[in-house]
């Protein structure tokens, strides 16, 4: 794999352990943060408190289940792309989201990721 492919594969097994101190190693202090739809979790983060506010926000949703299945990560001198299944619980009801995950790396870190949601309306509605 890529270097780069490898770095932000680390970053996805250190936020399924937790461990969020590794995560932000990853991200630049400036990393832009971008979720679409109309959802309580859709627009632009900047920076490691806002990106970090948004993962506290995911968690609370979801009471703590939010997890990311990465199948797949093919990745260049400045860009990863990661195949990714999203799931959560909320209210009771399960789902499963298929995302692309579009990370830009400069010098070994993340300064912009962008989400691509395989069906907006369904997690629009989920996370609303």
């Amino acid at each position: 794999m890529h270097p780069n492919g490898e770095i932000i594969k680390r970053g996805y097994d250190a936020f399924g352990r937790g461990d969020m101190p590794t995560v932000f190693g990853i991200l630049d202090a400036g990393i832009r943060w971008h979720v679409p739809g109309q959802s309580l979790l859709s627009g632009d983060y900047r920076g490691h408190d806002e990106v970090m506010a948004f993962f506290k926000q995911c968690m609370e949703l979801s009471q703590g289940t939010l997890r990311i299945d990465v199948h797949d990560i093919v990745a260049n001198e400045s860009r990863v792309f990661a195949l990714c299944t999203v799931s959560a619980t909320r209210a009771e009801r399960h789902a499963e989201f298929l995302e692309v995950h579009l990370w830009r790396i400069v010098e070994g870190r993340a300064v912009e990721f962008r989400e691509f949601q395989g069906d907006e309306h369904t997690e629009n509605k989920f996370w609303a």
